[in-house]
Formats: structure tokens, C-alpha cells, sequence
């Protein structure tokens, strides 16, 4: 268990908090013309990365291209935990393949809680090999027992994942300092962390990052910085 690293103090303006956030756009019917802008905004705002469906990657790979922003992808999600192991490889390996730099992926969560603990590491570490991409895995916190929050951190990091993430979305846990500190905590040195879930102001946003999270994934990157520039004025 590492030390909890946190900056309490920490204050960033609009262009310094951009290069945290992962600018997500996951809705279903989203067009092509939609995928291109969001890469576009990703630029434009200096995200970190766009995180975008698997079957986006190409378009939005090549929208970036030489940009230096992340593309990345979800995995076994939003149902979260229904693929096969075998699928859930092949399919992370095509995702890369696409263009992905980065990949999300849910978890076997009624896996853990059966005590099928190989299974649960196998699940990740499968895909871990098969896409060489850093991979990010989305933990479902509050859907954990504390006993199964502390198991699920060590399998995850003994399969090599890259990030803890405490949840997939806004429906299972809204991002707090609280289970960011909870993993940041329990990360090994070189495992860093991910905050998800309803990230929607600045404040917000800047406490998570005080708390220990190195990305925030949200779809509301710009009204995030929008809402930053009420006290720090910044322009694009």
C-alpha cells in the first residue's frame, strides 16, 4: 500500500485543469460529423483524450493523428461484465489495433463476489495482454462490500492494470475525494488513478484531483472549463 498522495492546495486555471480531463462522448445515434467535432473540441481545449465507442476509433484516431491526444476506448461496457473473457481479449486487441491508445474495461463483479478470484484477475490480465494499451478498470465501488473493494484493487493491479477507476458512470457512483483516496491509498507505485461518474463543475473536478486522481472522464469537459474561467479568465 502506498502513501495517500494528495495536494490540498492545489489550484489550477482552465488550461491547466484540461490536460486531466478525458472528453467522453458515448451516447448512442452519435453521427460522424459529431465524433469528428468532439476530436475537434479535444484539440481545441487541450484534453487529455477523447474518449470515445470502439467502432469511432479509426475516424477519431485519424482525426488526431500527430495531435498528441489520447484515444481512448470502453470495454465490456455499459453492461458491464456480460463478455466472455475470450471476447473481451479479442475484441480489446482489435480495439487497439483500430488506433486506441487507452481502454476502459468493466469488470466481472459477480465473478468476485462468487470467490472466483483467478477468473475475476484472468478476466483483465487477458486483456491487458492482448491490447499492450494501458488499460483502466472500472472497480464499481459502491457496489462492493469493503472486504471485495480491497480484493478487487489487488487482483486488478496483480492482472496490470495501468488505473483504478471507481466506477463506469454516473449511474453507479458519483465521483468524491472519498473513493478516489480509497484507491489512491491502495495503488501500487506506477498505478494511478481515474475518477468517473458525474463530474460536472470545476470544483468538483479540481477536489478529485486534490484527492489523488491523475484523469477525470466526463462529458462535460467544456462546461467544466467553462465554469473554471468564472474565476480564472482564460480564452480559446
Amino acid at each position: 500500500m502506498s502513501e495517500t498522495v494528495t495536494t490540498p492546495e492545489l489550484m489550477l486555471t482552465p488550461a491547466e485543469m484540461a490536460p486531466y480531463i478525458q472528453h467522453t462522448k458515448i451516447e448512442v445515434g452519435s453521427t460522424r460529423d459529431e465524433m469528428i467535432a468532439h476530436a475537434r473540441e479535444a484539440v481545441k481545449y487541450g484534453f487529455n483524450a477523447a474518449m470515445v465507442p470502439a467502432s469511432w476509433v479509426p475516424l477519431v484516431a485519424a482525426e488526431l493523428a500527430g495531435t498528441g491526444i489520447q484515444i481512448a476506448s470502453a470495454l465490456d461496457f455499459p453492461s458491464v461484465g456480460v463478455m466472455t473473457s475470450a471476447g473481451k481479449a479479442a475484441e480489446a486487441a482489435e480495439i487497439a489495433r483500430l488506433g486506441a491508445t487507452q481502454l476502459d474495461i468493466g469488470v466481472q463483479i459477480g465473478w468476485l463476489k462468487s470467490g472466483m478470484y483467478d477468473e475475476f484477475r484472468e478476466d483483465i490480465a487477458g486483456v491487458v495482454r492482448a491490447s499492450g494499451i494501458p488499460v483502466k478498470v472500472m472497480l464499481e465501488l459502491p457496489l462492493l462490500t469493503d472486504a471485495e473493494k480491497d480484493i478487487a484493487v489487488e487482483l486488478s493491479m496483480d492482472a496490470g492494470a495501468a488505473y483504478l477507476k471507481n466506477a463506469s458512470s454516473g449511474q453507479i457512483e458519483t465521483a468524491n475525494p472519498e473513493s478516489v483516496r480509497f484507491l489512491v491509498e491502495r495503488a501500487r507505485p506506477g498505478v494511478l488513478v481515474k475518477a468517473s461518474g458525474s463530474i460536472k463543475s470545476y470544483t468538483q473536478g479540481l477536489n478529485l484531483l486534490r484527492a489523488g486522481a491523475v484523469l477525470l472522464g466526463t462529458s462535460a469537459g467544456i462546461e467544466i472549463l467553462r465554469d473554471a474561467g468564472d474565476e480564472n479568465t482564460v480564452s480559446y
